[in-house]
């Protein structure tokens, strides 16, 4: 199969932008409508269309790039899993702009309804694109924040691993996308109170820069007033690097080193080989 840079970034890029659309535009739907006599869905509506676009994204990218669509998946891969390093930069700056590029279109798609609920484009409306403490509502430090981001993080990463390390029989018939979707709502369900559960640089940083340059002046903060846009930076590339460094530590160097001749794939072709991830 016919292969280059260009074509993983902009299969980076297109993954990474349908995950954001999916996954701001149920946000935009759910707050906008909250407090009308028509309400769009509550927090499971949320978790469900965020592992659908997980889910959609991986689908779209896969079979060029593995479709990682994570920053935090991407050094964990290139930490772990032989990825190759002179890739990693282009890949985060692929998934930002797809990121980026999603949100706008969110934010110019849904600006009646925004301005309709909140015409000052503050605090109220800023968390449909990126995420706060607490949601912007619990009274969660920074610093919980953070853990948190860790955690969830580290979560997804050593899941992610053990669905697509092929001697540990992952799934089958090229499942492997839906049941990282899953994952997701998962975490959205049981880890989306604290942060928001950005788990994700990319799915935070490129929609706040898309609020920032339209209209949000409180977009570099929390409800506080903190500088808060590097929490869900940081908090997921480390918890990235937790979360693998547990897969190999627990899991991986414990099974065999060559996959069964009989197992079949469960993966596209790129996803499969070892510098990339379902």
């Amino acid at each position: 199969m016919r292969k280059n840079l260009l074509g993983e970034l902009c299969a980076e890029f297109a993954g990474t932008m349908i995950l954001i659309l999916f996954g701001t535009a149920v946000v935009a739907q759910v707050l906008t409508t909250a407090k009308t006599d028509a309400p769009a869905g509550e927090h499971d509506a949320i978790a469900w269309s965020w592992g659908i676009g997980v889910t959609l994204g991986i689908y779209v990218a896969a079979r060029l790039s593995g479709g990682h669509l994570n920053p935090a998946v991407t050094l964990a891969l290139a930490t772990f899993k032989g990825f190759e390093w002179r890739k990693v930069a282009p890949y985060m700056l692929a998934q930002l702009a797809g990121a980026f590029v999603g949100a706008m279109v969110v934010r110019f798609t849904y600006a009646d309804l925004i301005a309709s609920v909140d015409p000052s484009h503050t605090l109220k409306t800023q968390g449909i694109f990126s995420t706060l403490p607490g949601n912007g509502t619990y009274d969660v430090s920074v610093t919980n924040a953070f853990f948190d981001q860790v955690v969830g993080t580290a979560i997804l990463v050593f899941v992610v691993f053990a669905l697509t390390t092929m001697t540990n029989n992952p799934p089958l018939s090229n499942l492997g996308p839906v049941v990282v979707g899953l994952l997701v709502v998962g975490i959205g369900m049981a880890w989306g109170v604290n942060a928001g559960y950005a788990i994700n640089p990319a799915r935070d940083l490129g929609p706040r820069l898309a609020t920032l340059l339209t209209g949000y002046g409180t977009a570099m903060e929390d409800q506080n007033g903190y500088p808060y846009f590097w929490v869900p930076i940081i908090g997921p590339l480390v918890g990235g690097l937790v979360g693998g460094g547990l897969f190999r530590l627990l899991i991986e160097s414990h099974l065999p080193e060559e996959e069964p001749e009989d197992l079949p794939v469960s993966e596209p072709e790129s996803a499969a080989a070892p510098d990339r991830s379902a």
